[in-house]
């Protein structure tokens, strides 16, 4: 959607003869109305700069995987699978570094994560 038009088809400006309706303009955007409405709050309510850009995020992240993590991760998912298992899952290695005292805890999207970042490949023996 167009933030710049929706805002400009609201004007009563020099420019325009007369101001578009929410009706009119809802239609011509495709739209919903509570839509436009939102829209017109935040211009009057936070100005045209964070209507346009929106809010920088406030929350801060701390990293879980750190340097040291990241080798203990890669070691144990180059070592041999448990028993049972043919390879390792990224849940079993979730488990197992947590079970290992690596880290407090860890979920398997953070594992795959850090897998992906170093490019390690747990399935082929090929390489590259």
């Amino acid at each position: 959607m167009s933030m710049p038009l929706l805002l400009l088809s609201c004007d009563e400006g020099d420019f325009q003869e007369k101001r578009s309706t929410n009706k009119d303009i809802s239609r011509i955007l495709k739209i919903g109305m509570r839509k436009i409405d939102r829209v017109k709050k935040r211009f009057i309510e936070e100005g045209l700069d964070i209507t346009l850009n929106g809010k920088k995020a406030s929350r801060i992240y701390t990293k879980k995987a750190d340097g040291d993590f990241e080798a203990h991760l890669i070691a144990l998912s180059c070592s041999e699978p448990p028993e049972g298992f043919s390879r390792w899952s990224l849940r079993l290695l979730a488990d197992k570094v947590v079970e290992c005292d690596y880290i407090y805890n860890i979920s398997h999207e953070t594992i795959c994560q850090v897998l992906k970042k170093t490019k390690s490949n747990r399935g082929t023996k090929k390489t590259g």
